[in-house]
């Protein structure tokens, strides 16, 4: 699913992968911002925001649209879930959620790249390949906060659910969108 249009001349095409890249940040910090009550913890839509945009923007805009918002949020703007009230800044991207923001970075690229040309299963499993990344680096940053035995308890096991849910919810969307878009060509 492209939203780039090859017709456009290359000056059009850069101002409107801009605006993607600027909209795609301003999505994820919306889903960052919106807490939805779910067990054990409540969740925010940030993951679905994420790789939702970088299955259906593709790698390099999905990539810099996670570089817009993680660029936002070290020049201090309140993207992040739970800033202000946890801090801003590189401060708060130093604190334990700090290998997780890395993770979603590469994790949006890797996603977007391996989900080119892929139906729904496809592109789950191509957001599910980018969870395992935000997932590895979150959890290997995290022990540097907390115990190498609590690790697990404290950065996965409340949150894998809720991922799962939002990437099949992701896929489902990019999905119907694609027939809605072949539906109007």
């Amino acid at each position: 699913m492209a939203f780039l249009d090859p017709s456009l001349t290359r000056p059009a095409t850069l101002w409107r992968g801009i605006g993607l890249a600027l909209g795609g940040a301003a999505l994820i910090t919306l889903g960052a911002k919106v807490q939805i009550p779910f067990w054990p913890v409540p969740m925010t839509l940030h993951t679905l925001a994420v790789f939702f945009l970088a299955t259906a923007l593709g790698p390099r805009l999905g990539l810099a649209a996670m570089a817009t918002y993680l660029t936002a949020g070290a020049l201090g703007m309140p993207v992040f879930s739970g800033s202000p009230e946890r801090g801003i800044g590189l401060a708060y991207m130093a604190g334990p959620t700090g290998g997780y923001l890395a993770g979603y970075l590469l994790g949006a690229g890797l996603t977007g790249w391996l989900a080119q040309g892929r139906g729904m299963i496809g592109r789950f499993l191509a957001m599910l390949a980018g969870l395992v990344v935000v997932y590895a680096l979150g959890l290997t940053w995290l022990a540097t906060f907390v115990p190498v035995s609590s690790v697990v308890a404290a950065g996965f096991t409340p949150f894998i659910l809720g991922d799962l849910v939002k990437l099949a919810l992701a896929a489902g969307l990019i999905t119907g969108l694609a027939h809605l878009k072949d539906r109007a060509l």
